[in-house]
């Protein structure tokens, strides 16, 4: 091949294409279509949707594209019209140079169903080029002894049109010893060659100037001239011969400037100057003038310009060896380029995608080509990945790779990858190119919002003020953007009874719970319920969590005395005998406080008495007992104040009165109310009113007693129906306690303790107390609490 069909650039291909799955590909049959060189941007080619036999607007609806084999967008599809037209104007001799025909080869891609048609464009030369002579003068000697129909090759005129625009037929000035022939060469191209018709004649005419002239077939013919220097020489009767008419020779690319490529040599019998041989190049090419060099008298070729196997594989070099006698002969040089790896591969994304969403797997992230400019080892490659993600290339035609996901991607637990795509070819050295992609994992809502904690536990403190900050929930969302917004709500109570709207509510961006009125603890101690949150995610997900709120006991409650009650209409005087030891029990202070904890720890002292020093109160369980020994100068009545104070933070108490009246025994007669007793009798005639009121009060005391045993018999009838008073679990080893003493309190009494349920600090409800049997004496009343609260005691007298 001549060297001139390698002075264009190499054609590089940039393909687009969409891989889905269930690619079909076109058939291998071409597309053939023309457009004459030169035409105008925009110029129609074909319409494709008729010519592949599409609908109207159905190449718009598949996503067509036309990509050529070449980085430039030489052809524009109208995928409404289906109208291909020219993106540029082309030039045929830029694109293919000397080749005939000029072909562009390009594909036509098809998205939905994916399909490739393969198609071919040939550009039309027009006579836009004139013949061109390199030299515009060529000098010529011929001997004078020249035999006539001798001929002498010239060089000939260039001319980058092909076809019948290239040159045609070369003409000569009319003269009377020459003529123009043509000859043709195993290339196609025409020389033409000088033909003696008569011998010369020195002494006649030793000098000839002939215009040749280049003529190309367009219409109208292109032109070019040359002048022929024609000198008559002296006989000089033997040319120079070439050792060999033909030598091959090999260089590598990367060759330095001024490598030495080849000798040729050529040797000539003649003697003296007609023996003297120059060597030049023959009608060389401008890229062989630019890349080449011959000394013109050792023949040595050497290189110019560094050579580039991928734009030239090989060069022919014709060499003229000529004499002084102006006798030549002709060689022929053959350099092979050797290829070296000195390319790296080329990547060439067609489509590319940076955001894929989590759970997706076997997506189609990227498409692109691979090639290398070199040749056999050189130009194989392979291609990869890094083996730590979770993506994989899919090889496909024509060096084309998808790239795609492994498996479904988890956005939590890795954002964003950063991908490398490796091409090495397997020269020596070995090449390679990279090309990195940062893909973005977009979120879907595949996480549930979850609480910090199963369950909360909030503490609040009774008498709160509405619209208290009791505490907070809080919950996080793995996800992102607008699936990771929580909102938070109340869900129903499972306890229908508890009216949850009215205790608490929620802000549902921010979690806080507020207590919506105040809380007592004596009325409700605890209560739990269920908080819900839920992103904003489609569809939307949610869970829950325990709230249980404890109820702080605050010191609001004062001690409640239970006896001696002061609310009596007659109270009850505690009768002591004068004989009492120290430490003999007078009575019992009974209290309760509706508090717990210590708020409800009681305890009792003396806080007035008649006279200081006889009486005295245990401070933990509010036993009255005698101080001392009785005497007879100590007074009858005696009025004793017990202050009861529990143990909260500021401390709150009642006082209890205690009426005590001191006799010898229990057989003289008792006075109910000292304080509302008769004054002293200052006569005798009182006796008889003393004598007639004790045998009423004696008829009225039997009467009470057998009303009395009327309405217990009733009450424990009552009582049986009703139920016993349920106990709680607890330390206490049983629910009665016991007092037990002497004095006035002839025989024990009982009090039954009951405790609230679910009170974890064993505060009391109420205390009632439990007569084993009747009792005569009596204080002649009854005290009743509406409260569940019932007592009674007796008196001897």
């Amino acid at each position: 091949m001549e060297a001139r069909g390698f002075s264009f650039p190499r054609q590089r291909q940039v393909l687009f294409l969409f891989v889905f799955w269930g690619v079909s590909l076109a058939g291998s049959g071409f597309g053939r279509y023309s457009v004459m060189e030169e035409a105008e941007r925009g110029s129609f080619v074909v319409n494709l949707a008729k010519d592949l036999g599409l609908a109207e607007g159905e190449l718009a609806a598949r996503g067509t594209r036309v990509v050529s084999d070449d980085n430039k967008q030489y052809l524009l599809l109208d995928s409404q019209t289906g109208n291909l037209l020219t993106n540029e104007k082309l030039d045929r001799e830029k694109l293919c140079g000397s080749t005939e025909p000029c072909i562009l080869y390009f594909q036509i891609l098809m998205d939905d169903p994916f399909q490739i048609y393969r198609a071919q464009l040939r550009v039309r030369d027009i006579n836009d080029h004139s013949p061109v002579f390199q030299e515009k003068e060529t000098a010529l000697k011929i001997s004078e002894n020249t035999a006539e129909g001798t001929a002498f090759r010239l060089e000939r005129a260039q001319d980058p049109d092909g076809g019948l625009n290239s040159i045609q037929n070369y003409t000569i000035s009319p003269n009377s010893f020459f003529h123009i022939k043509i000859s043709g060469s195993d290339e196609g191209m025409i020389y033409p060659e000088l033909v003696l018709d008569k011998a010369l004649d020195r002494e006649e005419q030793g000098e000839l100037s002939l215009t040749l002239t280049a003529l190309d077939g367009g219409s109208p013919p292109r032109s070019g001239t040359s002048t022929v220097h024609i000198v008559v020489l002296d006989i000089n009767d033997n040319a120079p011969q070439f050792t060999q008419a033909l030598y091959k020779t090999q260089a590598p690319e990367n060759s330095p400037v001024g490598s030495l490529i080849v000798k040729v040599s050529a040797g000539d019998v003649d003697l003296g100057v007609n023996a003297e041989v120059s060597y030049s190049f023959f009608d060389a090419s401008e890229d062989i003038l630019t890349t080449f060099q011959i000394n013109p008298l050792s023949g040595e070729i050497f290189l110019r310009e560094l050579l580039d196997y991928e734009l030239v594989h090989s060069y022919e070099i014709n060499i003229q060896a000529m004499d002084s006698g102006g006798l030549s002969a002709r060689c022929t040089v053959l350099v092979e380029v050797l290829d070296t790896n000195d390319n790296p591969p080329e990547l060439i994304i067609s489509s590319l995608s940076n955001s894929v969403a989590e759970n997706s797997p076997g997506m189609v992230l990227a498409v692109f080509k691979i090639k290398d400019r070199d040749s056999g080892e050189n130009g194989k490659m392979v291609c990869y990945v890094q083996d730590n993600l979770p993506f994989f290339l899919k090889p496909s035609v024509d060096n084309f790779y998808i790239l795609m996901t492994e498996g479904a991607l988890d956005r939590e637990s890795q954002a964003e990858y950063n991908i490398t795509i490796t091409v090495t070819d397997l020269g020596t050295p070995r090449l390679k190119s990279e090309h990195s992609i940062t893909l973005q994992v977009s979120d879907i809502n595949d996480n549930a919002p979850a609480f910090t904690q199963t369950s909360y536990t909030l503490f609040v403190r009774e008498n709160n003020s509405p619209a208290l900050h009791i505490g907070s929930v809080s919950a996080t969302d793995r996800d992102s953007g607008t699936n990771a917004q929580v909102t938070y709500s109340l869900l129903p109570p499972q306890d229908t009874h508890l009216p949850l709207a009215s205790l608490v509510s929620i802000n549902a961006d921010n979690g806080h719970l507020f207590a919506l009125r105040s809380l007592d603890y004596e009325a409700l101690q605890a209560f739990e319920f269920r908080v819900g949150v839920t992103d904003r995610g489609s569809p939307a997900l949610s869970s829950e969590a325990l709230v249980r709120v404890l109820v702080l006991d605050a010191n609001d409650n004062s001690p409640f005395v239970l006896y001696p009650l002061h609310n009596g209409s007659a109270p009850c005087t505690e009768l002591v005998p004068r004989a009492a030891e120290p430490g003999y029990l007078v009575t019992k202070v009974v209290a309760v406080d509706g508090d717990s904890g210590q708020n409800a720890w009681l305890s009792f002292q003396l806080l007035k008495a008649t006279e200081p020093g006889l009486f005295g109160v245990w401070a933990h369980n509010g036993e009255v007992r005698t101080a001392r020994l009785l005497s007879e100068r100590d007074a009858a009545k005696h009025r004793l104040v017990v202050l009861v104070k529990d143990n909260g933070e500021p401390p709150r108490s009642a006082t209890a009165t205690l009426h005590v009246l001191l006799v010898d025994g229990f057989s003289q007669p008792y006075l109910p109310l000292p304080e509302a007793a008769p004054a002293q009798a200052q006569a005798d005639s009182l006796t008889v009113y003393l004598v007639v009121a004790l045998a009423s009060v004696s008829s009225l005391f039997l009467f009470s007693v057998l009303l009395f045993v009327a309405v217990r018999l009733c009450r424990r009838s009552r009582a049986a129906s009703v139920g016993r008073c349920s106990m709680p679990e607890g330390p206490f080893p049983g629910h009665l306690v016991d007092v037990s003493g002497t004095g006035t309190l002839s025989q024990s009494y009982q009090y039954e303790v009951c405790l609230m349920r679910d009170s974890e600090t064993r505060e009391f409800k109420f205390l009632k107390p439990i007569i084993p049997h009747l009792q005569p004496q009596s204080c002649g009343k009854e005290i009743e609490e509406t409260s569940t609260l019932q007592n009674s005691f007796g008196f001897n007298y």
